[in-house]
């Protein structure tokens, strides 16, 4: 079965943007997963296709309209997992990736502006995700990491679906340094262990490195596990 992926935007033409490249573009093009936007202003009703209004209470900037994203919403395949894209919602990480990649697909809801009337959140059972702590200008960048993450995983994606095993967060692990040739390069050498041919030295310097690494650039990985 497919994996299916529809994202609700007012900027569709940002899509597939770079999910039309690489791995995910060509494994686009084989129908290993489909890709649908839905044009939020397509939903709107006034002449303007307005689908945004002030915030409620006051403030600064506007709200996206919970009755013109419900419209939206209910356009797409309610049978799939719905996501909004969100600074404030549940980190989204490599398990949640492998979640989202063992199912059928999912939709993904992009916001703009201040946020959406919380009342949508609500109504039509949306997930909220976050890619990380910071704000960006919208859900779309949001959305494209996410189903990067998620395609990749996908059956059939990857070349070596072995690649995955090592990869960094897999295990609560950031991943070892990789070399290749050539064997000297302005001075620098690739560590001796991985020349040697000695599988288990090969397998018990990596796993030394990924400690190392992830105690040094992520001891939060460390302490959750």
């Amino acid at each position: 079965m497919t994996f299916a992926a529809t994202v609700l935007t007012i900027y569709p033409a940002m899509f597939p943007g770079p999910l039309g490249l690489a791995l995910a573009g060509r494994a686009l093009a084989e129908g290993r997963w489909s890709l649908a936007t839905v044009d939020i202003r397509d939903h709107a009703e006034d002449r303007h296709r307005s689908v945004d209004d002030t915030p409620a209470g006051g403030g600064p900037g506007m709200v996206m309209r919970a009755d013109v994203l419900a419209r939206a919403i209910d356009a797409a395949d309610g049978a799939l997992p719905r996501l909004l894209m969100s600074p404030r919602g549940h980190r989204f990480d490599q398990a949640f990736a492998c979640e989202l990649a063992e199912g059928p697909g999912v939709t993904l809801v992009c916001g703009r502006f201040e946020g959406v009337d919380e009342r949508i959140i609500a109504r039509r059972d949306l997930v909220e995700v976050s890619v990380g702590d910071y704000v960006l200008s919208g859900g779309e960048v949001a959305a494209l990491a996410v189903l990067d993450a998620v395609v990749r995983l996908l059956p059939g994606v990857m070349g070596n679906a072995a690649s995955a095993g090592e990869e960094s967060f897999t295990d609560g692990l950031l991943e070892h340094p990789q070399y290749t040739r050539p064997a000297v390069w302005e001075g620098l050498a690739i560590p001796h262990p991985l020349t040697s041919g000695d599988h288990a030295r090969i397998a018990a310097w990596r796993r030394t490195e990924r400690e190392r690494l992830t105690k040094a650039r992520r001891p939060d990985l460390i302490g959750d596990r």
